[in-house]
């Protein structure tokens, strides 16, 4: 079989999580809806975040870059593969496929990244909070926010590059609904040792890194609370970290959840069904978590809406 690299006239087809013509309009319907709850909900956050004076803290400014995040996230795959829906097309170039992945790993290492650093700041919100506005001050914040986009630049920029060095055979088909690294590198003719490698390294670090800060940090959360003697004050504690916790749980336990599945199973439609869960879904359900068990943006987004239905047409 004869292989070819031709970034010019290589294309990729993306399977998408169904054949079925039938189902379809169903599948391009449902993806709609979300993918507009998702962004109308993540952009709610951010519209409430700027607004409200109350709200320029720490905690929120990350909240609002881990929203604008999630909607990058989203916008990565889900247009592209309505689009396909819509014009009865699977392909997709073979420099879209690559751009494809290089914001999929930027915009999934940020989630990362960004969790474990709002991690960071409700350790020492509740650890020292005597000291909290003077360690969490606007030269750290902007810093953390900026490591974090180096580096998970980095990781997509590796893995993208890891990927242009790959030979592929002219049976290019992905059964998948968006260019996911894995399906992608597994289509190349040439020999894919050293990408698995890099891929495992980059997801010890990358993955594993962020989640132990995250642990670290909550275990010592655990242990300042437990140290606190009325319930009252346990409570607010908690309370204080209960939206990011509920998110951290989500974000990791269906991440888990999909690659632990396609480690078990070898049917790749099941794997992109799955990854769904990830891909859309979480980013969808965050603002919902936020608002409903935070006070704040709750009052802040109903203050927002009083203000649009006074407002003239």
């Amino acid at each position: 079989m004869e292989s070819r690299n031709d970034t010019q006239i290589s294309e990729f087809l993306l399977l998408g999580l169904s054949e079925d013509t039938e189902l379809q309009p169903l599948i391009f319907g449902i993806f709609l809806s979300m993918y507009l709850v998702t962004v109308l909900g993540n952009l709610l956050i951010i519209l409430a975040t700027i607004s409200d004076s109350h709200l320029h803290t720490p905690m929120y400014f990350f909240l609002c870059n881990l929203s604008f995040v999630d909607i990058c996230f989203t916008s990565t795959t889900i247009p592209k593969m309505l689009v396909n829906i819509q014009t009865q097309s699977k392909a997709i170039t073979y420099a879209g496929c690559i751009t494809q992945m290089y914001f999929f790993a930027l915009f999934g290492a940020l989630d990362n990244f960004l969790l474990a650093v709002m991690a960071y700041d409700r350790y020492v919100a509740i650890c020292h909070p005597l000291h909290y506005m003077t360690i969490m001050n606007h030269r750290l914040c902007g810093l953390l926010v900026l490591a974090s986009w180096f580096m998970s630049d980095l990781n997509s920029s590796l893995h993208s590059l890891m990927v242009l060095r790959l030979s592929f055979c002219t049976d290019l088909e992905i059964p998948h609904f968006f260019c996911e690294p894995n399906q992608v590198v597994h289509c190349a003719c040439s020999d894919t040792f050293l990408n698995d490698l890099v891929v495992y390294i980059a997801a010890v670090l990358l993955a594993g890194g962020p989640l132990a800060g995250i642990l670290y940090s909550y275990s010592k959360i655990v242990a300042s609370v437990r140290a606190i003697s009325s319930a009252e004050g346990k409570y607010k504690a908690f309370s204080t970290c209960a939206s990011h916790l509920s998110v951290v749980s989500l974000f990791y336990c269906t991440l888990l959840g999909v690659y632990l599945s396609s480690a078990v199973t070898q049917n790749s439609r099941s794997t992109a069904t799955a990854s769904v869960m990830y891909t859309v879904v979480t980013p969808m359900l965050n603002p919902f978590i936020y608002s409903l068990r935070n006070k704040d943006i709750k009052s802040t987004l109903k203050v927002l809406f009083e203000k649009i239905k006074m407002s003239p047409l």
